[in-house]
């Protein structure tokens, strides 16, 4: 009887450590390597408003946005803005890591992860401004030909301006 119990609990614990790895593998954040060509071209062939956002675990502006920018998009309802958040971690960190700070903070927009960071590439490519910090912000309506370049932390309210400029008709 005591050998009963003891299979039963042991199949009880094993379902529910199942489960559990289930349900963290259905939730967690898969994180797809990207080239800079990926992002330009995402920026010049969207036709709903996009925020691109350049971070990284480190970057202490960076992980203070980013749960307003989320926050703010979401209360929209209805209006279709674009959140990527594209990582610039360093190598030994993709994946893994950070998956784990995203879900750590609670991020639930796309996350990918930039393998290609070449300063003169990015320059060339994406702002002739770039230099060389984080947080970067660019927000693009292509069918209102609008388009908005940010190197430097946005604080809420200012934000919050910004996104009503980028969702107007």
């Amino acid at each position: 009887m005591k050998n009963e119990n003891s299979s039963t609990m042991i199949r009880k614990i094993t379902l529910v450590i199942v489960t559990v790895f289930c349900i963290q593998l259905c939730f967690s954040q898969n994180i797809r390597k990207v080239r800079l060509d990926d992002i330009t071209a995402l920026m010049d062939t969207s036709t709903t408003p996009l925020i691109i956002n350049f971070w990284a675990t480190w970057c202490q502006p960076c992980v203070h946005e980013i749960p307003w920018f989320e926050k703010n998009i979401e209360a929209l309802q209805g209006k279709k803005v674009k959140l990527l958040l594209v990582n610039l971690d360093f190598l030994q960190y993709y994946p893994k890591a950070i998956a784990a700070f995203a879900k750590e903070h609670g991020y639930h927009s796309e996350i990918v992860w930039l393998e290609d960071m070449n300063r003169e590439d990015f320059i060339k490519k994406i702002s002739n401004r770039y230099n060389g910090t984080i947080p970067i912000s660019i927000l693009v309506n292509n069918p209102r030909h609008y388009r908005r370049y940010f190197e430097q932390q946005l604080p809420e309210e200012r934000f919050k301006q910004e996104l009503q400029k980028l969702i107007e008709n």
